[in-house]
């Protein structure tokens, strides 16, 4: 239940085109880090880049420093789970 200054504040946001949308507490697939990492590991990674935290430091920054280029996450591609009400 909100309040009615609180559903004036909301009137006043929308009027500038602002939306406000409550989320999940926990909704990694609205995280683009969470979508980096989970490609990182899942993707990018090999096992041979785990072998030493020095050398997984090293891949981590090359993918980091190549994402876009070499490294791409198409978001339109991720499929999202509806958020229940």
């Amino acid at each position: 239940m909100i309040t009615q200054t609180e559903a004036q504040h909301i009137i006043r946001r929308e009027k500038c085109g602002l939306y406000v949308f409550y989320l999940p507490k926990y909704s990694p697939h609205l995280n683009i880090a969470e979508t980096f990492w989970r490609k990182a590991k899942y993707e990018w990674l090999k096992p041979a880049d785990y072998v030493s935290f020095d050398g997984f430091k090293q891949k981590v920054a090359y993918i980091f420093a190549n994402i876009g280029t070499e490294y791409k996450i198409n978001f339109k591609e991720l499929k999202c789970q509806p958020i229940s009400a």
